[in-house]
């Protein structure tokens, strides 16, 4: 994973009043809530892409790369 220290961007969104009246009686962080929950789903999405690339390891492997790099040229040559 990349990290780009010290390199932040501002995501801002529009919620009902209400909302965050309640999340504030509840005690919810409003600044560091959706900044924990965005890192989770990101974090989550990687974790998943990396268990399917294991998963397939198997069939990559198994893909003759010389093979395809040599019919690629034979129809170059066509």
């Amino acid at each position: 994973m990349v990290d780009f220290i010290g390199s932040y961007v501002t995501v801002s969104t529009k919620v009902r009043r209400e909302v965050v009246e309640r999340a504030k009686r509840l005690g919810i962080n409003l600044s560091e809530f959706p900044r924990r929950k965005l890192k989770e789903k990101v974090e989550g999405e990687v974790e998943l892409i990396t268990r399917r690339l294991i998963e397939l390891s198997d069939v990559l492997d198994a893909i003759d790369i010389e093979r395809i790099v040599r019919h690629v040229r034979e129809d170059r040559g066509s």
